[in-house]
């Protein structure tokens, strides 16, 4: 099994990056395969014929599970994100489970991921196996932020999951 974290905050090493992160050991209990963080690519993701990032778009649609992290910018996710998801085929994509997660100064947007991530994830051919996670910045370090959504998503991610082993 492969656990892959995309996180398109524009700020490099950033509370998305944790909460991300975090959201993905806690969902397969170790640490992801691979950690993609788009803000450290510079230009590269602008660039359609960059060989890295064309494989990092390839080992992504074959992760068995990707958490995708942004912040909420505009009631969205980030064109960083944008651009990064553009690369996938539609349908296709992806492969494995899809895990939509965005990050925001209030509750306000606390629909984004639902309303604006997911919809992205699913056309690229991802599963999503339950609903997006909406976590409120001032604590994204906070367990207890994540605490109902593990315990309502975390039963159906380890069945979808076990299929695949």
């Amino acid at each position: 099994m492969t656990t892959a974290v995309v996180v398109g905050n524009p700020k490099p090493a950033s509370r998305t990056l944790a909460a991300a992160t975090y959201l993905a050991t806690q969902l397969t209990g170790d640490e992801p395969d691979l950690v993609i963080d788009l803000a450290t690519l510079g230009t590269a993701i602008l660039d359609w014929s960059d060989e890295t990032v064309a494989g990092l778009v390839e080992q992504v649609g074959k992760a068995d599970l990707v958490v995708f992290a942004s912040p909420t910018y505009k009631a969205a996710y980030t064109g960083l994100l944008k651009l990064f998801l553009d690369r996938f085929a539609g349908g296709t994509g992806l492969s494995g489970l899809a895990i939509p997660l965005m990050l925001g100064g209030s509750p306000a947007h606390s629909l984004a991921p639902e309303f604006t991530l997911r919809p992205v994830l699913t056309e690229i051919g991802g599963t999503v196996p339950g609903r997006g996670l909406y976590v409120v910045d001032s604590a994204h370090d906070d367990p207890a932020a994540y605490a109902d959504w593990l315990a309502a998503t975390r039963p159906t991610v380890a069945a979808l999951l076990g299929d695949r082993s």
